[in-house]
């Protein structure tokens, strides 16, 4: 397929999340959306010469120079479950008096970083050209060529997120120096990691700002291969109205009160609604149940599937198959039988639609639950997801970053571009010009970015935790479709007990 023929796709689910927000995108947004199947052919874009602040790029051939079209040898040996695609944008979008061309002015620490390089920096970036998140991207690169004197080539990727980690791999296959700076996908730094570059000399003071659990899902190997750009994580969705009726003064904070205060509205609703229920989130056995899981898990004390420090799997353990047989216990009580179905537009149209009391959700979901017509405008609100102690409160990560590869003829010049846009003014100007979640807790608090996003504020304490991608690399895949079949095992009537050693065993081969 050629790359025209990628963005001309009849609107991809992910090309909906950055134009027009609409209730035909099914199961794809977030860090755990329906995996795509993997491209016949790989499409591959010629970067152009034009500096970004030149009109817009349009698609080309495939460069010369790139690898040939066929499947790199990862993309060939991964099975049918590719690594899920982060949503491209968060549609959050509030209205506000920040322009999306107008970009903030690069720190002063990268205009002299930048300009102490030799003249003549050319470098080609390839990221989102679609819609406000295409028109930010454009207005800030123009920002940083005008400040810094680096001319950057800006090139759209591929929509579909397995399509451009394709593109990529066809591209450090070749060890071409055609792609500088890239934005990559939460699940990819394990992946990638060994074609991108260190950054950890160059940006590891600007690390230091962002959410930790973030900086550990982009570091391999003792390598920071990526900055964070985005975030996402899961988080409860509730409705104040129904919380209010039945007597409760605050969200749940364990798993247990989720149980009871879904158990007792579900109650008392039921008899006018019968399509009610108290509780609904992403149960088919897909990526979207191992962030499901993984938040359960974690959020009760049972670890995050691989302990760092040993390289040891160790989800098989009393606090996972607690929770994972209370979770199997709903099934058919607060929670209705057909979540084993659900993927992440089948939750949001349940509790879009009035029909669920609680919701386990991305970020995405809050705009077109506010939106004019809503059934639930005004009569929701977001917090943590329940945790049992000693857990603490957990979503699990999803978002993008920014890499550069080591295989670029102007490392240097990638490396600078790649800290502004991943700069606290910048993820302050994308958080209230474009809704997207910040990875930077100074922004997070920011008077205005919680005016255009109000929820982050009572979420500001989760532990982001990340998938094991980075440990699996190329098998994070198999790794991912083992823990959610076993899972849906679980949710399907089976003890928790007997299903997870054979889920662990399974786990540890793969890390071997």
């Amino acid at each position: 397929m050629s790359f025209e023929g990628v963005v001309r796709q009849a609107y991809s689910r992910r090309a909906f999340l950055l134009g027009a927000m609409s209730a035909t995108t099914a199961g794809v947004l977030a860090a755990c959306s329906q995996p795509s199947a993997a491209p016949t052919t790989a499409p591959a874009a010629q970067p152009t010469t034009a500096p970004a602040a030149a009109a817009p790029t349009k698609p080309a051939a495939a460069p010369a120079a790139s690898p040939a079209a066929a499947a790199s040898p990862a993309a060939a040996a991964s099975p049918a479950v590719k690594p899920a695609a982060s949503p491209a944008a968060s549609p959050a979008a509030a209205a506000s008096t920040v322009s999306r061309t107008v970009a903030p002015p690069v720190p002063a620490n990268i205009v002299a970083a930048a300009k102490a390089l030799p003249s003549g920096q050319k470098i080609t970036y390839y990221g989102d050209g679609v819609g406000p998140a295409g028109e930010l991207e454009k207005t800030m690169t123009d920002q940083f060529v005008k400040e810094t004197g680096i001319q950057v080539a800006f090139t759209q990727r591929p929509q579909d997120s397995t399509e451009s980690l394709a593109l990529f791999q066809r591209f450090f296959q070749g060890q071409s120096a055609d792609i500088d700076a890239m934005s990559i996908d939460v699940v990819w730094p394990g992946i990638l990691a060994p074609h991108l570059l260190d950054l950890n000399q160059a940006a590891g003071d600007d690390a230091k700002q962002h959410y930790a659990g973030i900086i550990a899902n982009n570091t391999v190997g003792g390598k920071l291969v990526a900055m964070p750009y985005f975030s996402d994580f899961g988080m409860l969705y509730y409705r104040t109205d129904l919380l209010q009726k039945y007597g409760f003064a605050k969200p749940p904070l364990t798993w247990d009160e989720l149980a009871m205060q879904a158990q007792k509205i579900l109650d008392g609703e039921k008899a006018a609604n019968p399509t009610f229920a108290g509780f609904v989130f992403q149960g088919k056995a897909y990526e979207g149940l191992t962030c499901d899981a993984l938040e359960w898990i974690a959020s009760s004390g049972g670890g995050t599937i691989i302990d760092a420090s040993t390289n040891k799997v160790t989800v098989n353990n009393p606090q996972a198959v607690a929770i994972l047989n209370t979770v199997k216990g709903w099934i058919g009580t607060i929670v209705p039988r057909g979540v084993t179905s659900y993927q992440e537009e089948d939750a949001r149209s349940a509790f879009g639609g009035g029909n669920a009391a609680f919701m386990r959700q991305w970020p995405y979901a809050y705009e077109p639950s506010q939106a004019a017509g809503s059934p639930v405008k005004g009569k929701f609100d977001i917090a943590p997801l329940p945790a049992n102690p000693p857990g603490k409160p957990s979503g699990t990560i999803g978002g993008w970053g920014q890499a550069v590869s080591k295989y670029s003829k102007a490392p240097d010049a990638a490396v600078q571009y790649v800290r502004y846009v991943t700069s606290a003014p910048v993820q302050t100007w994308r958080a209230i010009a474009g809704g997207f979640v910040p990875t930077i807790q100074s922004v997070a608090d920011n008077a205005d970015v919680n005016v255009a996003q109000p929820y982050l504020k009572a979420v500001a304490n989760v532990e982001r935790v990340g998938r094991p991608a980075g440990a699996y690399g190329d098998s994070y895949n198999q790794a991912s479709t083992a823990f959610f079949q076993g899972v849906s095992q679980i949710l399907g009537g089976q003890d928790a007990a007997q299903v997870l050693p054979g889920v662990q065993q399974k786990l540890q081969q793969l890390l071997a």
